[in-house]
């Protein structure tokens, strides 16, 4: 997936192009440049309406000592909405305005969340496979020298400076 994203940072500018110039033929350039205005404008004014209504949300989480993670997430992907509003064109706008509305940027969240989850998951167990393989390898290697096997404990002193 990371591989992916230099491609994306060629194609998607290109394709933005593309639609601002057919948009730009039809009604014409005044109205083009008008309307990609118009939207960072109206963009902007729903993020900071938003931003409010999540940093209010997870301050009321905060008080009843829950932790505000889809808060956070939230926040995160207002962020992320800001730049692509921000950015001139009418594809990053509309993805932009997708994570302004709550009911489609939780779901937006929801499904990164689950494949984030999915690939974290997987990661770890092929973490922990690939140690217990050098565990292994190591332990063969000390029968086999029939050295006693040494912890990860580290020895040293400290003093504590106030």
């Amino acid at each position: 997936m990371i591989r992916n994203w230099p491609i994306l940072f060629i194609i998607i500018p290109l394709v933005e192009l593309y639609v601002i110039i057919a948009v730009g033929e039809e009604i014409g350039a005044f109205w083009t440049v008008i309307l990609v205005l118009m939207t960072a404008v109206i963009g902007v004014n729903l993020l900071r309406i938003q931003g409010m209504s999540t940093l209010a949300r997870a301050q009321k989480s905060m008080a009843q000592g829950a932790v505000p993670a889809m808060e956070m997430m939230e926040g995160i992907a207002l962020a992320i909405a800001g730049v692509l509003l921000i950015t001139p064109g009418f594809i990053t706008d509309t993805i932009g305005f997708l994570c302004l509305f709550p009911l489609s940027r939780q779901a937006i969240i929801r499904y990164i969340m689950a494949r984030a989850t999915v690939q974290t998951s997987f990661n770890a167990r092929m973490d922990g496979f690939q140690a217990k393989q050098q565990n292994e390898h190591h332990d063969s290697a000390a029968q086999k020298t029939k050295q006693p096997k040494h912890g990860r404990t580290i020895e040293g002193e400290y003093t504590r400076e106030d």
